[in-house]
């Protein structure tokens, strides 16, 4: 059964960093593409950040374009979220998604497979 944990959330002050960590465990041998979504107080989940199973590619929403770097180790199913000038509209929980049998690519929150509960990020201005 794989398992989705998520670590590395807190509260910071505008402008200040986080880093979030996941590691999807489970499924030997199978390089998962993971992903980052949110969700604030009253807001639909929103996509984040994804990157595909090896590396080679990232995707952002324009959100967090050039705030936020998601990336892994290697073909190992642990990814990391950093986010820098953060802002109180990044206040949410963050939930970290692995995609073993989805369509690549997707944005999508059904598309991934596993999901983790979720870490508290809170930004004060």
């Amino acid at each position: 059964q794989v398992q989705v944990v998520e670590s590395g959330g807190g509260s910071v002050q505008a402008g200040g960093s986080l880093r979030l960590s996941c590691a999807a465990t489970g499924r030997a041998g199978v390089s998962f593409a993971m992903g980052w979504f949110r969700q604030a107080p009253g807001k639909e989940r929103e996509f984040v950040a994804r990157i595909s199973w090896n590396g080679d590619n990232t995707y952002y929403s324009d959100s967090v374009k050039g705030r936020f770097t998601i990336s892994r180790d290697g073909a190992r199913n642990t990814v990391y979220l950093q986010m820098n000038s953060l802002r109180p509209e990044d206040t949410a929980v963050y939930y970290c998604a692995a995609a073993e049998f989805g369509p690549p690519g997707s944005f999508n929150w059904a598309a991934f497979d596993y999901y983790g509960q979720g870490t508290q990020v809170t930004v004060s201005s």
